[in-house]
């Protein structure tokens, strides 16, 4: 199967409210449509997840950033320009993602992903796609698609048949950037 066959497929899941395997520019994740409510429950109830702990979501570039988030601090764009891994930063008062998606202090983390494939793939699905580590809640992170749950494969939609075989990079940075200009580093 082909790059463009697999982004049809998954686009076709995505816009049913269906839940997704991928391979992210980090690791492994489970996605959906991050302005799905009912997409994300599926999420959260799959992996075993306290909805008080909110998921990232991915966005293709800064025009779409702009899209989710009331005021982007020139900071940020800064700090993704010279990140040197994945970077996500957690934004205040996000705008158009499903009500599930936001943290308590309505704030949301997002990563501008680097990666083609991803980026193909919310190109062509035009909204953000959730982007959570493809494990039960208090389980290890895998890192490789051989060490995904079985029963994680079995509760997803679809699983990607791309990079199976690549070895998952490490989670992204997390970086806290408040409307007040405070900026607080989540996980290095």
């Amino acid at each position: 199967m082909t790059q463009e066959d697999e982004i049809k497929n998954l686009v076709t899941i995505l816009k049913r409210g269906g839940i997704i395997l991928y391979p992210t520019d980090t690791v492994w994740g489970i996605g959906c449509d991050a302005t799905n409510y009912q997409a994300i429950e599926k999420v959260f109830q799959l992996k075993k997840r306290a909805e008080s702990k909110s998921m990232i979501c991915l966005v293709s570039d800064f025009k779409m950033l702009n899209q989710y988030i009331e005021n982007v601090p020139e900071v940020a764009y800064d700090i993704l320009k010279y990140a040197k891994k994945p970077t996500t930063i957690i934004y205040d008062r996000p705008l158009h993602v499903a009500e599930n998606l936001i943290a308590e202090d309505n704030s949301l983390a997002i990563r501008v992903t680097k990666d083609a494939f991803c980026k193909k793939l919310i190109q062509k699905f035009r909204k953000p796609i959730v982007s959570t580590s493809a494990n039960f809640s208090s389980a290890k992170t895998p890192q490789s698609f051989a060490e995904i749950d079985p029963l994680i494969l079995e509760g997803v939609d679809y699983v990607v048949n791309l990079h199976q075989e690549k070895k998952s990079g490490k989670p992204s940075a997390i970086i806290k950037l408040k409307n007040d200009g405070s900026v607080r580093v989540i996980r290095q």
